[in-house]
């Protein structure tokens, strides 16, 4: 997380550090420290909010014990753990706990932590997928071996293994499972044994019981042959079940982090430190944290700009799509500005910087992602409620279906039950809905929208009706030129390119938009205009001439009155401008607010996806009118206020429909707050985007059809997760109480079960065409 500026502790005094914090974790009691992974929040003075990346979290009740031990430290508000991230995020006073007590805390709780933005995360994290696959590896090979030991009992005929050659396949085969136990298999009993300290349950528990209920019944077996377990030593059932479970766990891993790779990739896009240029002119490398406004920096090619700045000297092509959805990099040259987060692609450029810290836009956008992120949709805390107690009911089921079939024998009972413990495990229950949800996100993010309440991607699917703003959503803020007329008999394009000569000579709105109307004309002789004189609200005066001063006309470009000639006008809810030579009407120009150019093209996309378009705005109903015949839009309303805008849209709630409002103007709070689903642009007021479910970082307005497909295909993919989840559960563990499914299969469909799941949700981070 990008760093904040520092500021004064609000206490009388010092905090005394936690009990047993005073050694590894004491360095972040420091606030130069802890503003590292740390920023303000805004509208609570006093209180910061931090992230950590949470060690030794497997499954939703983790996510609930560790927000548990959290929310009971002193100073400490608000906590939210995201389980797929493994993220924790929380809100504290630094005058009443400090970063030592929250690891020791968890530490206590048996689980370890670090912060989100400590450089060290990223190896800690490659040298815990390295020990993944050293597990796998090793349950792989040992699982080849004992069930190339197991394949005679199989498959030779009954009494053709004598007694001793049986005993010893069945040693061989139990010292071969002990590195299975002993090291692939130390996650799931490390979590399980620290979740019975505590007195709960999590999804490891059955798993690490059937892993030692299997291995205990088949070393009784091998020890004392004339036990009731004699004939009933199945070895090749641990490494298989362990082999297939690290299976659907290394892949999951993998797969989770193409999942949320928009979100990380975007939230560790600052470098580690920049040049920076010093006194005596020289450049030298200084930690990103230490810039502040008006240094100026040196970015190579291939660099992330570490702040927000102005470029100073140098021309580059700039790449800002992850920032805000523009596929094309941009070129900049001095004068122009570059935000944090985006990367230089061609040359060396010197930047002086303008914003750092938390008052970048890379900030803004990182804490919105955050939010994210971290925010559980109704179904996943519906999950994380329900997850304790199905984990009990698994363990009574086991129980019960050893009792029922231990009068037909113990071996079989056992296995029975190790087969319910497996396959019951709600790996796949747990991950429906966060996988999926934070796939779609990170796929929004790459297309340039921001989700700031992943509650919202829900809301969204079922939207029926889009509601939009007129200035400054579906306009631009300037002028542009939608018509040109001329009288009969006058050459159009001669008097539109001197309209467009007189016109480079003012910065009036109207003159700007007729000046880039009619550009100079490169493949005709070009035109000049001289002795310009400029009247305030009534237009321009000038001679316009050739280039060799031939032609030369004195000509009016302005209002009617100004023009002295007769005009020739039209009756249209428009501006017009109009040009002539003091006798004669040569020509009229009908001006509008410049509509997005994707505006007509967004509209018809959410059209074909079956959305009623709709248009609000306090302009005049004319205006409104025409501008919405521009963008193919049929439903308008003009001279609407706030509060006509706001009971407009509980209107449609009350006769049933899902309304989502795009907006970006101080007045559109109220009714962003208001609709299902809303979203701001991303040059909008604060207000607006505090209100906003989504923000439009591109402005582009065909991200919206974008992100109504995308969150229609997140519902999909949920709902196929949690049906598959149910239908797994419902077919696999009457199987299991019935005897029917041996335990290495039960390992088998719980891994695939929950790869499943989560291979399903991937498809969504990929960045569906648009409409």
């Amino acid at each position: 997380m990008q760093t904040v500026p520092s500021l004064p502790l609000l206490s009388a005094g010092p905090v005394p550090p936690a009990a047993g914090s005073a050694t590894p974790w004491a360095a972040l009691d420091e606030p130069a420290e802890w503003e590292g992974f740390s920023r303000p929040v805004p509208g609570h003075e006093g209180w910061w909010e931090s992230c950590l990346a949470i060690e030794g979290m497997h499954c939703a009740a983790c996510a609930l014990t560790v927000e548990s031990v959290l929310r009971k430290l002193p100073g400490v508000d608000a906590v939210q753990v995201n389980g797929v991230t493994a993220v924790a995020r929380l809100q504290w006073q630094p005058q009443a706990t400090r970063p030592s007590a929250w690891m020791a805390a968890l530490r206590q709780a048996g689980y370890g932590a670090l912060p989100a933005g400590d450089l060290l995360l990223a190896g800690k994290r490659q040298r815990a997928q390295r020990l993944m696959l050293w597990r796998w590896l090793v349950a792989g090979f040992c699982m080849m071996q004992v069930m190339m030991y197991a394949a005679p009992a199989y498959l030779a005929p009954a009494g053709e293994i004598t007694p001793d050659i049986r005993a010893l396949l069945g040693w061989a085969s139990w010292v071969l499972t002990l590195p299975v136990l002993l090291f692939s298999c130390w996650p799931f009993f490390s979590a399980a044994l620290r979740d019975v300290r505590h007195l709960r349950i999590g999804m490891d528990v059955p798993v690490a019981l059937g892993v030692l209920i299997a291995f205990g019944a088949s070393t009784a077996a091998t020890f004392d042959p004339a036990s009731p377990w004699g004939e009933h030593a199945s070895y090749d059932s641990v490494p298989m079940f362990v082999f297939f479970l690290l299976s659907g766990r290394l892949l999951e891993q993998r797969l989770r982090d193409r999942t949320a790779g928009a979100l990380e990739a975007l939230m560790r896009r600052l470098p580690d430190s920049v040049e920076r240029q010093e006194a005596d002119g020289s450049f030298r490398a200084v930690a990103v944290r230490r810039l502040a406004v008006g240094d100026l920096v040196r970015v190579l090619p291939g660099q992330a700009f570490p702040a927000d700045g102005e470029v100073e000297r140098g021309e580059s092509r700039v790449d800002q799509s992850l920032l805000t959805g523009e596929s094309k990099p941009l070129l900049r040259r001095a004068g122009d500005g570059v935000i944090a987060g985006s990367h230089n692609l061609t040359s060396l450029l010197l930047v002086r910087v303008r914003r750092v810290g938390a008052q970048t836009r890379y900030a803004e956008i990182v804490a919105l992602m955050e939010q994210a992120s971290l925010e559980k949709p109704g179904l996943v805390q519906l999950v994380d409620r329900i997850a304790s107690p199905f984990l009990v009911a698994v363990l009574l089921a086991a129980a019960g279906a050893a009792w029922w079939w231990w009068p037909l024998g113990q071996a079989h009972a056992m296995a029975v039950a190790v087969s319910v413990l497996i396959v019951t495990c709600p790996c796949a229950l747990s991950l429906a809905t966060p996988a999926a949800m934070l796939a779609g996100a990170g796929a929004l993010a790459r297309r340039g929208v921001l989700v700031r309440r992943l509650q919202a991607l829900e809301s969204c699917a079922a939207v029926d009706t889009v509601v939009f703003d007129k200035t400054g959503t579906l306009t631009e803020d300037r002028m542009e030129v939608v018509l040109a007329h001329t009288p009969q008999g006058v050459d159009r394009g001669e008097v539109c390119d001197r309209a467009g000569a007189l016109a480079r000579q003012s910065l009036h709105p109207v003159s700007r938009a007729i000046a880039a109307r009619f550009p100079v004309n490169a493949s005709a002789p070009g035109w000049v205009a001289s002795e310009v004189e400029e009247v305030a609200g009534r237009g321009l005066r000038g001679k316009v001439a050739r280039l060799d001063g031939s032609d030369a006309r004195y000509l009016y470009l302005g209002s009617a009155s100004f023009c002295r000639a007769p005009v020739q006008g039209r009756d249209v809810p428009v501006l017009q401008a109009h040009l002539s030579d003091g006798e004669h009407y040569l020509a009229g120009f009908e001006l509008d607010e410049a509509i997005r150019p994707d505006a007509a093209q967004a509209v018809a996309a959410l059209l074909q996806l079956g959305v009623r378009v709709q248009l609000l705005s306090g302009d005049t109903g004319q205006a409104v009118a025409h501008l919405a015949r521009r963008a193919g839009i049929e439903w308008c309303f003009g001279e609407c206020t706030p509060e006509m805008k706001l009971e407009h849209v509980r209107r449609l709630q009350r006769e049933g429909h899902r309304v989502m409002m795009v907006g970006d103007g101080m007045n559109d709070g109220p009714v962003l707050a208001a609709a299902d689903v809303s979203m701001a642009m991303g040059q909008a007021v604060p207000l607006a985007q505090a209100r906003a479910d989504f923000i439009m970082t591109g402005n582009r307005l065909a991200t919206v059809a974008a992100l109504l497909a995308q969150a229609r295909r997140t519902r999909s993919v949920v709902r196929q997760n949690l049906v598959w989840a149910a239908l797994y559960n419902a077919a696999c563990v009457p199987l299991a109480i019935a005897g029917l499914m041996p335990t290495w299969l039960a390992g088998f469909g719980m891994a695939a079960s929950s790869l499943l799941v989560v291979a399903n949700s991937a498809r969504l981070a990929r960045v569906a065409p648009e409409h």
